[in-house]
């Protein structure tokens, strides 16, 4: 390729140049012949031969030569090739460097291919061009660099630049080269002395000698060349330099030139106050060898840090001290710079104080213009003024840029930002990186203000990050981890919201841990090594310069930082310079410097509770709220004291320090609340991490942190935790500013976290501080409290209930106390008290957290005598305020808890030492309450009761949860709990010896009792096991005080259930209880001997004993539940442990207990008889009575197997018979229903045949007691009956087990007893109001009804009395026609489901002895009968319906079953004829019930439908029983026509007309047939068309029975033909009459219609008597002849004749041919008989 470029561009210059240039065209010919004959393919092998060619070159230069255009380009390009690849001659170097500059003057193509071929000529041959062929590379490069031409002139710029960074690194490379070369020239170095340098460094030294002689306007000594640019001179220097600093640091000679010439002229230039394109670069050269070449310039850079310290001065420009601050801003971040220069000059005497000016001018600067920070009496939020102008800032910049002097600088504009914010106090490119702009930028004036606090920051960060790493001791490995992550999780986080955007900060991240683990959270951290006495550290000489740095410049820094603190700044920077605080703190307090650290640690106190705020607070009185409320509880810490009420709006908006123009309208103090705000909190955050840093090393400066840290608490408790709103600087209107506010008033709950979480750490990392660190604070701690002022007065209020929070360290959210207010006052505690409160809680969470340190060392030594001393008289004192007393209570029992934990892993002797410390300290806490000379008010006395109450709850606390572990001091324990008793002066003790009564006992006061008592029943519950038997006979006592007291009812029941976990414990001990008759005989002062005597064997049963006779003395206690509980546990217990009691211990405890427990209620209850008792009382007493007489029935069943073992058992049994007995004449419901309930359960129990002394006598024993009579009630003037369900219930119960004893022996004479006792039981029971008995029978009802199921029917005369009975019961719902069961349905009682159910069984009975002739003759199967005819008849008119089946369906059923049963034995028995007769007249009552039904009215809820069906069905089965019977001659004639007569008149369809109802309803003398001889008489007819009757089946039903009656039938005997025609003689009349009223209603009525046919009723009926009629054939005796004719059956159609014979004229005249032909039907009979 670079062949035929070459072969072509060669062509075209000989084409170019036949005419002109003969010698180039020669020349060009030639070298195209010399091309021409390398044969060779490779570049390398092509440059190899030409570089040996050397006339090849000669076209080319010869064409730079002549100046023509055309052949330079050709020759420039040809040259550029090369050079590329190499191919020049090395001896053509300088022709082809000359012929390159000849050719600059050609156009801008060939300028830039020489630009673009000089860098890589260099390169290729950076051997050979030296010396001159170097200075004419570089004179092309000037030469071109002042082209008018912008592109040439920057490209020129550029490579020369490279050029030059060419000649230093060929110095590099040969510096590292190990060759031999020759010297060939020297250089000095100063003082006369020079040094002699090879090619490479005599070249550099050269260029950079003239470029620096250049830049200064002088001439060059080695280049060619003058005028070049000074800013472009600068800006290859500080290339130089930048790029190549370390060789200036190993070349004498080149370091000597930056002494002599380049820092001399940066010096003396800014100075002169250059423009600012030149001073950007005169500043960078100068901040380049500050950083790089320090070392090799000390007297320079000592005078160039002069320099731009004094360009800091206030009259300078802006932008100049803006690049000087800029410098410094880079110095102070690098470290290692920043402690080199306080070594080469502030650490060596005599020398410049650099860094400590420096600092001090930092002081200056931050005071020098206020209102442009917008200093204040505290930190603000800077503000931005819409409204200031940038033109006059740009005006007055350029004034100063341009040199003339005696300008002031620009001064504050009306318009104006205050304050120094991230949106406009920086500058998107710093003034130091803008080489480009000629005139200096806009710079914001608060622009320098931020770079002094950026310094600050650097400062600190370059210290903090050098000497912590340092502190850390251990291996390299955990020095390299700390190395990474310096003061990790020390500094504040960032918490303030910027612009309200609500973004993740730090302190999300500070907060995400709010509490650690004790045992191991800073172990990992133990005390820090002072770094200052690593002597053999190599980093020793750097650490005692950064101690000298502090030492030195603290009062400058501080000073600064002070002034930031109370200016207006953002979150951002406001942050970081906390941050810078905490650190300078940090390392000076690593270091050991207290003098710094204190005065960091108090400036940073005071912004954190700023001294105004705090004064104001204690002036102001503690927070009250607007509705107080006495009962609710105000928690009054530094986080948790109290509720932020009120609104942001009437906060504080602070006044601007500085000109009239910021100052703002403050509200009047009086009525603004002074409070801290969030960026207060983030100092107060800092101050707490330097705590937990510095912890053990702080000695007696403790007292900064703990007090600034009590300030804080307090105010947030006066102010109620009300947020501060951080004012805005001015009045301008910014959203911006308004939206920061937001944001950190919004995260004000977020930093009081993150507070927090720093004060929770701080205390626990005193777990690790040796145990003199850890004196010096809790020294500190308690001199919190103990340089308070004295209490004046006590508020009016209670502590706060018992243990705090279960977190045993919650820093600040631990609350210093809660109380609730007393009677309603509203007063809280007072500032002292306040303060107080929270040195308690620290001392408190010291010792917690120090727990594992106060009990592994004496008491002495660690502490524990002073700090439970101390409590100890605190909560004691009277003098002292009652809320800090409560929380000095609260804080030993938590104390004393987490010590009772933290033992639980050590050995048994050193937790039996630590446990009685522990209980001794509770007990020691409450001996000045036990004074009984002690004098205090009403006030301090409710104080000592509540500070009593907390500690007795400790104490159930400990029991709780180490009770488990408890070695001794249980002594201790009763003790304590016994302090809340003290008997009454007036409480003597009785003859007996018996322990004192309920009115014997007093308390303190019934707020302890249920402390108290938690305790003692966690000791009875769970620890029984682990007392000493000495202490049971403490236990019954204590218990037995706990039932007595009458202060609390609820703690003496539940006392009475303890009686029985002690039994319980008790019996378990022993399986067997040694109870004998000695035993039952010892009186109270003997069990206790016994008892107590461990060698007894009898001591267990004797303390057993004795518990049951202390229960048995509350048994007859005056308050009702207490009795009641008593007895239940008494008889629970005998229950529970009576399988361990032989015969002979069953035997005395009966004596001894169960018997007179009985008798004492007996007696109680004779003495209500006499007046003068309540009602109330008499009531209750009854309950009990109740209680024990089922207690001891369930108790006595339960082991009578094992009572009836024991000879006295008969004894006993008849004692017990008696007291029941008694029981039931005291005519109380309730004791009578648990007296048969009691013989009910015993009796259940007994089996004559297994029992052994349960006999006859026995037996008869509990019937005479059942046989007595039924329980009576005494009569109470009450409005309403009383219920006596339950109690029939029990007695009808108790029959069944007395039946089931007495059933081999039962006579009939017992059963009429207990048939007659059932009735009464039936008439006398009164249920309640809530139970009916229509579907369901009452229980009651029901257990009668089963006894009669039950009851033997074997013995003679029993079936009969039976069914009596039942008979009865079935009446019982129908008695006056159920009028009164419609008035017993008010009251409930109605009989009706009983009745049906009476029904069944009366059917059962019936059919079971239907041939018991006995039934018979004396009138029992009659009267069930009569019973079950009553609600047949009744039917619709009974007022009651069920839900279920009907009372009469059920007794239609039923008396159809019983007469199926029993019809047949009426002919086969010996049955009295008036016994038959009145039978047979109840059975024609139910038939004609069956047939009977009142429709007028018929209730709501029936289908009459089904029911005439279920009555049709009924009376077919009926007939099918009593038809032809119903014709014997034993059976009345009125009797039969009874029966007839009710079908006649069911069987009327339509209603008669009223002529006709005398005829039918009427008694006429003439009877049936004078009836029908009125019947031929013709009526008037009617147009009214009567309804049908509503059971018109049953009336067809009826009549067709009527037909059937009067029919002849041919059958086989006479016997049953007689019978039949009775009846039919009986039926003939009524069924001629039921045909008449028919025919002869047709007869009249039908002319009055016309046309009109008949109604379908009527006419279906009329056809339906024709159609019989005609099929008729009567009996022939049943129907008398008819005078002069002769006919057998058809008797009825020629009585009816005269009728038939209207009605056929009346159907031929109507034209109803059907009713004409069933009418010609009946005449055609008629004439047949006629014989016609």
């Amino acid at each position: 390729m670079t062949t035929q470029l070459l072969a072509t561009e060669l062509t075209n210059l000989i084409q170019e140049s036949k005419r002109k240039h003969n010698d180039l065209r020669q020349a060009a010919e030639k070298s195209l012949d010399e091309l021409k004959s390398i044969h060779t393919a490779s570049e390398a092998q092509l440059a190899a031969e030409l570089a040996q060619r050397v006339n090849f070159v000669n076209p080319f230069i010869v064409a730079c030569g002549t100046r023509n255009t055309k052949f330079t380009s050709i020759a420039v390009v040809c040259l550029s090739r090369l050079i590329l690849v190499g191919a020049l001659p090395w001896s053509k170097l300088n022709p082809v460097l000359e012929a390159l500059r000849e050719a600059t003057s050609a156009g801008l193509d060939v300028q830039l291919k020489i630009l673009q071929a000089l860098p890589t000529l260099l390169q290729n041959y950076a051997n050979d061009i030296k010396g001159d062929l170097l200075v004419t590379a570089l004179n092309i490069c000037f030469i071109l660099q002042t082209s008018k031409n912008g592109v040439v002139s920057n490209t020129s710029a550029a490579t020369l630049q490279q050029l030059i960074m060419t000649v230093f690194e060929k110095v590099t490379a040969e510096d590292k080269s190990t060759s031999s070369t020759d010297v060939v020239g020297e250089a000095p170095i100063g003082n006369g002395k020079s040094i002699q340098l090879r090619a490479a460094a005599t070249d550099a030294h050269r260029v950079f000698r003239d470029i620096c002689l250049m830049t200064e306007n002088h001439r060059p000594e080695y280049l060619r060349f003058t005028g070049l640019q000074q800013t472009f001179g600068l800006e290859l220097i500080e290339s130089v330099l930048s790029q190549h600093a370390n060789l200036f640091l190993t070349h004498d000679e080149q370091a000597y030139i930056l002494r002599s010439r380049v820092m001399p002229f940066i010096i003396h230039s800014l100075n002169e106050k250059p423009n600012f394109a030149t001073t950007v670069r005169l500043v960078r050269i100068l901040y380049t060898m500050l950083k790089k070449h320090l070392g090799i310039l000390p007297s320079e850079g000592g005078d160039a840090l002069d320099a731009l310290t004094l360009m800091l001065d206030q009259d300078a420009a802006l932008w100049r001290r803006s690049l000087c601050m800029e410098v410094f801003r880079g110095v102070f971040a690098e470290p290692a710079l920043m402690r080199r220069i306080f070594t080469l000059y502030d650490a060596k005497e005599g020398e410049r104080d650099v860094l400590k000016t420096l600092t001090a001018t930092f002081v200056r600067i931050s005071t020098e213009k206020p209102a442009v920070v917008g200093l204040g009496h505290q930190s603000t939020i800077p503000a931005a003024d819409p409204y200031a102008s940038m033109g006059t800032s740009s005006d007055q910049a350029m004034l100063e840029s341009s040199g003339v002097t005696g300008i002031i600088g620009g001064s504050v504009n009306e318009g104006q930002n205050t304050g120094i914010s991230s949106q406009w106090s920086t500058v998107r490119v710093a003034c130091i990186d803008q080489l480009d702009k000629a005139e200096p930028p806009a710079i914001p004036e608060s622009y320098i203000y931020a770079l002094t606090l950026s310094c600050i920051t650097s400062l600190s960060e370059g210290l903090a990050k050098f000497i912590l790493p340092l502190t850390v001791p251990g291996d390299s490995r955990s020095r390299k981890r700390m190395t990474k992550q310096p003061d990790a999780g020390r500094d504040s986080g960032p918490t303030e919201a910027s612009n309200g955007d609500g973004s993740k900060t730090g302190t999300d991240k500070s907060t995400a841990t709010t509490s650690l683990d004790r045992s191991s959270s800073f172990k990992r951290n133990p005390i820090p090594v002072n770094p200052l006495t690593l002597k053999d550290h190599p980093l020793y000489a750097d650490v005692k310069t950064c101690a000298s740095i502090i030492e030195e410049c603290w009062p400058a820094i501080l000073a600064t930082c002070s002034t930031f603190l109370y200016a207006a700044l953002d979150s951002e920077y406001y942050h970081g310079l906390v941050r810078a605080f905490q650190k300078f703190a940090h390392v000076a307090g690593l270091l050991q410097l207290s003098t710094p650290r204190d005065a960091f640690l108090t400036t940073l106190g005071k912004a954190a509770v700023p001294p105004n705020v705090f004064t104001a607070c204690l002036n102001a009185g503690p927070f009250k709220p607007a509705v107080s409320s006495p009962t609710t509880e105000t928690p009054n810490t530094i986080l948790s004291n109290a509720r932020g009420l009120l609104s942001v709006e009437n906060l504080v908006t602070p006044v601007g320090a500085a000109g009239e123009r910021q100052r703002q309208a403050s509200m009047d103090a009086s009525t603004t609340p002074q409070t801290i705000n969030t960026r207060n909190l983030l100092c107060m955050r800092a101050l707490l991490n330097l705590g937990i840093a510095l912890g053990p090393t702080l000695s007696s400066s403790w007292s900064i942190i703990l007090k600034t840290l009590q300030q804080a608490d307090y105010v947030l408790f006066t102010n109620g935790k009300t947020a501060g709103r951080i004012p805005i600087v001015t009045k301008a209107s910014d959203s911006q500013a308004e939206a920061e506010a937001a944001g950190l008033l919004a995260s004000f709950s977020t930093e009081i976290r993150a507070v927090e979480t720093a004060a929770s750490r701080l205390l626990e990392s005193t777990v690790d501080f040796p145990n003199d660190a850890f004196a010096e604070i809790a020294t500190a701690v308690c001199h919190l409290l103990e340089y308070q002022p004295e209490h004046l007065s006590e508020p009016p209020t209670q502590p706060r209930s018992p243990l705090p929070p279960a977190s045993p360290v919650v820093g600040l959210r631990t609350p210093s106390f809660q109380y609730r207010s007393s009677s309603g006052s509203g007063a809280t505690p007072s500032g002292p008290s306040q303060q107080d409160q929270f040195a308690l809680a620290k001392i408190g969470d010291l010792a917690i957290i120090n727990l594992d340190r106060l009990l592994l060392h004496s008491p002495e030594v660690s502490g524990w005598d002073q700090i439970i001393s101390e409590l100890i008289r605190v909560l004691g004192a009277h003098t002292i305020s009652a809320p800090v007393r409560g929380r000095g209570a609260d804080i030993l029992v938590r104390l004393m808890l987490d010590a009772a934990k933290a033992i639980s892993g050590q050995s048994d002797e050193v937790r039996a030492s630590v446990q009685m410390r522990i209980l001794e300290s509770l007990r020691a806490s409450l001996v000045s309450f036990q004074d009984e000379d002690r004098t205090v008010s009403l006030a301090t006395y409710s104080t000592d009761i509540d500070i009593h109450k907390i500690i007795l709850e400790g104490l159930k606390t400990i029991l709780d949860e180490c009770g488990e572990t408890l070695l001794s001091g249980w002594g201790v324990i009763f003790e304590i709990i016994a302090t809340i008793f003290s008997p009454r002066k007036s409480d003597t003790r009785n003859d007996s010896g018996a322990p004192p009564t309920s009115q014997g006992l007093t308390t303190r006061s019934s707020k302890l009792i249920r402390s108290a008592f938690s305790s003692l029943q966690l000791v009875c519950s769970d620890f029984l096991s682990s007392l000493p038997k000495s202490c049971f006979l403490v236990l019954v006592d204590t218990l037995y005080k706990f039932c007595a007291q009458d202060d609390d009812l609820n703690i003496a029941l539940t006392t009475v259930t303890l009686f029985w976990d002690l039994s319980n414990f008790l019996s378990r001990k022993s399986k067997t209880l040694l109870i004998t008759n000695k035993v039952g005989d010892f009186d109270d002062d003997a069990l206790n001997r016994e008892a107590s005597d461990p060698a007894s064997e009898s001591s267990d049963a004797a303390l057993w004993m004795l518990l049951l006779i202390r229960l048995t003395t509350v048994s007859v206690d005056g308050r009702l539940d207490l009795r009641n509980s008593a007895i239940q546990t008494l008889l629970r217990i005998f229950d529970a442990y009576g399988d361990q009691l032989d015969p002979e211990a069953w035997s005395v405890c009966i004596k001894t207990v169960i018997f007179r427990l009985i008798a004492s209620i007996e007696a109680e209850m004779q003495m209500f008889d006499h007046a003068g008792y309540d009602e109330k009382d008499k009531r209750e007493w009854q309950d009990t009575a109740v209680l024990v007489i089922n207690g001891i029935s369930s108790l006595l069943a339960n082991y009578l197997d094992v009572l009836t073992a024991h000879p006295t058992f008969n004894s006993y049994w008849q004692q017990l018979l008696s007291h029941f007995a008694t029981l039931v004449d005291l005519q109380v419901l309730e004791i009578n229903t648990a007296t048969f309930q009691a013989l009910t359960q015993m009796l259940s129990h007994c089996q004559s045949e297994s029992t052994q002394n349960f006999n006859k006598t026995s037996i008869d024993l509990a019937w005479d007691l059942w046989a007595r009579g039924i329980p009576v009630a005494h009569d109470v003037a009450t409005d309403k009956p009383s219920d006596n369900q339950n109690c029939l219930l029990a007695y009808v119960a108790a029959l069944r087990d007395v039946y089931r004893l007495i059933q081999d022996d039962l006579t009939v004479e017992r059963i009429r007893r207990m048939l007659t006792l059932l009735r009464e039981v039936m008439e006398t029971a009164t249920p309640s109001t809530f139970i009916t008995d229509i579907d369901n029978a009452t229980t009651l009802q029901t257990q009668v009804l089963d006894v009669l199921k039950m009851l033997r029917t074997d013995i003679p005369g029993a079936p009969s009395a039976l069914i009596a009975q039942t008979s009865e019961f079935v009446s019982l719902a129908f008695t006056d026609g159920g009028n009164t069961a419609n008035q017993r349905t008010g009251s409930k009682r109605t009989y009706v489901a009983m009745s049906k159910a009476s029904m069944a069984i009366l059917q059962s009975l019936v059919e079971s002895h239907a041939s018991d002739t006995d039934i018979y003759n004396n009138g029992a199967l009659l009267t069930a009968l009569t019973a079950l005819s009553k609600p047949i008849v009744f039917k619709y008119q009974f007022p009651i319906i069920t839900k279920s089946k009907q009372p009469w369906k059920q007794a239609t059923k039923s008396a159809i079953a019983i007469l199926g049963a029993t019809l047949n034995q009426l002919t086969t028995l010996d049955i009295p004829r008036t016994t038959l007769q009145d039978m047979w007249h109840i059975i024609v009552v139910i038939a004609n019930g069956i047939t009977n039904a009142d429709c007028e009215a018929p209730p709501d809820k029936v289908n009459l439908s089904e029911d005439e069906e279920f009555d049709i069905a009924s009376f077919t089965r009926l007939r099918d029983l009593i038809i032809p019977s119903l014709g014997a001659k034993v059976v009345p004639d009125e009797t039969r026509a009874l029966f007839i007569e009710s079908l006649f008149r069911v069987s009327i369809i339509h209603e008669p007309a009223p002529a006709e109802s005398s005829i039918i309803f009427g008694n006429d003398d003439g009877g049936v047939m004078v009836g029908l001889s009125k019947l031929y008489q013709p009526r008037r007819g009617r147009t009214i068309d009567p309804v049908p009757s509503r059971r018109s089946k049953m009336s067809y039903v009826c009549l067709d029975e009527l037909f059937s009656l009067v029919a002849s039938r041919d059958t086989a005997g006479e016997s049953p033909q007689a019978l039949r025609i009775r009846l039919a003689k009986t039926a003939s009349p009524y069924l001629i009459l039921r045909a008449a009223l028919t025919i002869r209603a047709y007869t009249a009525d039908q002319p009055l219609r016309g046309c009109m046919p008949q109604p379908r009723s009527q006419r279906k009926e009329l056809a339906r008597i024709l159609e019989q009629l005609v099929k008729l054939k009567s009996e022939p005796e049943a129907i008398p002849a008819t005078p002069g004719v002769e006919s057998e059956g058809r008797k009825h159609l020629l009585r009816l004749y005269p009728l038939i014979v209207n009605a056929t004229r009346v159907s031929a005249q109507s034209g109803d041919a059907a009713i004409s032909k069933l009418l010609t039907e009946a005449l055609d009979e008629v004439g047949t008989e006629l014989g016609l």
